[in-house]
């Protein structure tokens, strides 16, 4: 079963730097109708991807300042959603809106 883990401090953004493998970065903002059908097509096939892939879900509302972090750390312009595949601290797949996908994040993957 997928779970999110709340991106919710700089410290964990580090970790997530250091990490090495993959991990799942999703922006999102709770305030936006686009942005919560993102997630919800998102979760259904979520399944898909491999189990031990962390998948940190970034509350954009409550965390802006992390999310100016996110964007910083990792080169990519900040939009919401955003989906963001890091790979060993790199980040090598940027999504936004109707771009976001599992089919696509597993594409990188394999």
């Amino acid at each position: 079963m997928m779970t999110w883990i709340q991106l919710e401090s700089a410290e964990q953004l580090n970790n997530i730097k250091q990490q090495p493998g993959y991990s799942l970065i999703f922006k999102h903002s709770t305030r936006c109708s686009i942005s919560m059908m993102a997630k919800r097509r998102f979760e259904l096939d979520w399944e898909n991807l491999p189990e031990e892939m962390p998948l940190y879900f970034l509350d954009l509302i409550q965390h802006r300042d992390i999310s100016s972090q996110v964007a910083q750390t990792f080169q990519v312009h900040h939009e919401s959603p955003q989906l963001l595949l890091i790979k060993d601290g790199e980040c090598i797949l940027d999504q936004s809106h109707g771009e976001i996908s599992v089919d696509e994040t597993l594409l990188e993957i394999s």
